[in-house]
């Protein structure tokens, strides 16, 4: 006979032992709470949180398919397939879907407000920045103000270019959680395009402190070590290319200027880009041309990529190569076939 208070005193001194971080024992505990009811969402979700925060996540999305098999409307467990297709497998367009069959359902507040955040996670990877940030503010509207929301919602504004309003999201997300590194990382985005950079380094020191892994301190080098990368990648193209490239000067600059991402829809964050009509452009490649050809390098955008000066001169390289293969008229199949980044 199933007792059903011994299953709930195993699943709870699981979740003590996990936040204690003993997560080997939280698991014996949940494989026992399954053993006293094979029929346990809750032990089935809590085994497969433990083993994603593992990195195990073909098992840990197992589980929480498990736990759908046994109850098919525990909410956490699909929250958490969801989440995990967006985030660990790419699975976008799984996932909107996924999320619009709970919407269908009636769901409480803060159910329904983490299905339109986790909705709004999967435009953003697919690039639909508008939507995204629509249905983040449904979440907010829906539930109430939660520091993570307004985190994000920093972070879309300022791939929108809109940097005074994402700046305003971000310190309504630490007023609600002070040190996130994610939120503290993206005001140091904002304040480095206002031109503070000493102050956007304070940013960028405090998110690395927190979680040195996903947000590692810029590499900051010299512009004239910046300028010897890009001019020694030049170099290392065959001549048969360096001839074309007398039209195309390299620029450095730090940062892409709010009119250049405005009217070319460009993310803050780029690392470099090709301006003008590709050599095989017809007529491109005749000897007089009218229109400015450039390539642009970002410097202090590349600088936050690399996590060490080695590093760094690799992506200046690459990234100019890139470039320049559009500049040839190179689509991103060719350029990647030919070795140019």
């Amino acid at each position: 006979m199933l007792d059903r208070n011994e299953y709930w005193d195993c699943v709870e001194q699981a979740q003590q032992a996990s936040l204690g971080g003993r997560g080997e024992e939280a698991l014996e505990w949940l494989n026992e709470a399954l053993r006293l009811n094979p029929l346990g969402a809750e032990a089935y979700n809590g085994k497969g949180e433990i083993l994603w925060d593992r990195g195990l996540v073909d098992e840990s999305l197992h589980e929480f398919g498990r736990a759908l098999e046994v109850a098919p409307d525990y909410h956490p467990a699909r929250l958490n397939r969801i989440e995990i297709l967006i985030e660990e497998f790419q699975e976008h367009e799984e996932a909107l879907q996924e999320g619009d069959q709970m919407l269908a359902d009636r769901l409480e507040g803060p159910f329904e407000a983490e299905v339109y955040y986790l909705k709004a996670k999967a435009l953003f990877y697919l690039d639909e920045l508008d939507g995204a940030l629509f249905l983040l503010r449904r979440a907010i509207q829906t539930h109430r103000e939660v520091g993570v929301y307004r985190g994000f919602e920093g972070q879309i504004l300022f791939e929108l270019g809109r940097f005074p309003e994402a700046m305003r999201s971000l310190r309504q997300s630490q007023g609600l959680e002070p040190e996130v590194a994610h939120t503290l990382y993206h005001a140091a985005l904002c304040i480095e395009h206002r031109g503070d950079y000493a102050e956007a380094e304070r940013y960028f020191e405090r998110a690395s402190a927190l979680d040195p892994d996903l947000y590692p301190q810029p590499v900051r080098i010299s512009l004239d070590d910046f300028e010897a990368a890009a001019n020694e990648a030049l170099e290392s193209l065959p001549r048969s290319i360096r001839r074309y490239l007398r039209n195309c000067p390299i620029l450095i600059q730090d940062l892409p200027d709010a009119e250049l991402i405005r009217e070319a829809s460009l993310s803050p964050q780029t690392l470099g880009l090709f301006q003008g009509t590709p050599v095989t452009d017809a007529g491109a490649a005749s000897a007089v041309r009218l229109d400015v050809d450039q390539i642009l390098l970002f410097k202090r955008n590349l600088e936050k990529v690399a996590t060490s000066r080695e590093q760094l001169i690799e992506e200046i390289q690459i990234t100019a190569k890139h470039e320049i293969g559009h500049y040839l008229g190179l689509d991103e199949e060719e350029v990647e076939r030919l070795g140019l980044g």
